[in-house]
């Protein structure tokens, strides 16, 4: 599983012109599954992601979690985090979960967000056309893939 967070002032995520997610002070998550993911993935990234301490202090260091700063969460499904780019011009997407299994990882992924957080994530809607807006608060970009923890 592979995730791109990013520290936000606020964000936001449309479908069919409408606002189905929204978000202030927080992460925005854009999250990737594969087909090896499995629920020792999703917890080891939720506790990581809700422990990462890039939330400015009283003195204006990196030094608070998520959880320290009672944070939103935007959490959004994107297969193509797993583009594989080596040959040609046009990405492969063969490392992506297909639906049956990446509708139900992306399932957990935001329940165990909401376990270790204390809070409910907004969310994109899995497979839509989306249009995503956000203030990066920094800015502070992380990338995690569950397959790399050392």
């Amino acid at each position: 599983m592979r995730v791109v967070i990013q520290r936000v002032s606020r964000a936001s995520v449309e479908v069919e012109s409408q606002i189905i997610g929204e978000i202030s002070k927080g992460l925005m998550i854009l999250v990737g599954m594969e087909n090896t993911d499995s629920q020792e993935d999703i917890d080891w990234l939720c506790k990581k992601i809700c422990g990462l301490r890039i939330f400015d202090d009283e003195d204006s260091v990196m030094n608070k979690s998520l959880i320290e700063v009672d944070g939103d969460i935007l959490a959004i499904s994107q297969f193509t985090l797993h583009a594989r780019t080596k040959k040609g011009n046009r990405p492969s997407y063969i490392n992506a979960a297909k639906p049956d299994i990446s509708i139900p990882l992306y399932e957990s992924f935001l329940l165990a967000l909401e376990r270790e957080s204390g809070r409910k994530p907004q969310r994109g809607k899995f497979g839509a056309e989306m249009q995503v807006a956000l203030v990066n608060d920094g800015p502070v970009t992380i990338t995690i893939d569950s397959k790399n923890k050392e």
